[in-house]
């Protein structure tokens, strides 16, 4: 069972975003299960949402402790959450953050992209919900997910401009993480 935990507060897309990666997984013949969890129901409080995938049909309901992969929309939750707890020991971490984003040390095998989501958002969708461009940069970091099979899946969820843009974000948050990892690997 793979399992994706993802940080972020109210309004910021995380449950918009659980449920395109679990559809995304469904579409590539997994079954997914994702869920929110959220305390005071309030715009900007912290949350969280889940995605567990796994070939054969998901029972377990509980929030996950021990994740494959952590998202984490808004960097500012780094200040008072350890985000990372429990992240397996070669899990991925994808940070919508800028450039100089300071990230705590991580285990050996552990590895975190910081992609600055928000910026591609504005540009292609004209509002700073970094969530799609966050799922290309999944895609790239971690090869999971087939960028065919999201955008198809971007196509169902949205229409018109918002589709155009979201498109746009999710192809922009892939390069964005393939271009990070040709350079990594020219430089070990």
């Amino acid at each position: 069972m793979k399992e994706i935990r993802i940080h972020a507060r109210a309004g910021q897309g995380a449950i918009t975003t659980a449920s395109l990666l679990g559809y995304t997984y469904f579409k590539e013949g997994m079954y997914a299960y994702a869920f929110p969890h959220f305390g005071a129901a309030r715009m900007g409080a912290p949350m969280n949402a889940f995605v567990r995938v796994e070939s054969k049909p998901v029972r377990l309901r509980s929030q996950i402790y021990e994740p494959d992969f952590v998202l984490i929309v808004d960097s500012t939750l780094m200040r008072g959450y350890n985000c990372f707890s429990g992240l397996k020991e070669n899990g991925v971490t994808i940070i919508n953050g800028k450039e100089g984003l300071e990230i705590p040390k991580l285990k050996a095998r552990q590895r975190a992209f910081v992609v600055p989501a928000n910026d591609i958002a504005l540009k292609t969708i004209g509002r700073p919900l970094g969530n799609t461009a966050l799922i290309g940069a999944f895609a790239a970091a971690t090869e999971e997910l087939k960028l065919d099979t999201i955008l198809e899946v971007i196509k169902n969820r949205f229409s018109g401009k918002a589709q155009e843009g979201n498109i746009e974000a999710v192809k922009q948050g892939y390069e964005f993480i393939k271009n990070v990892r040709a350079i990594n690997s020219k430089t070990n």
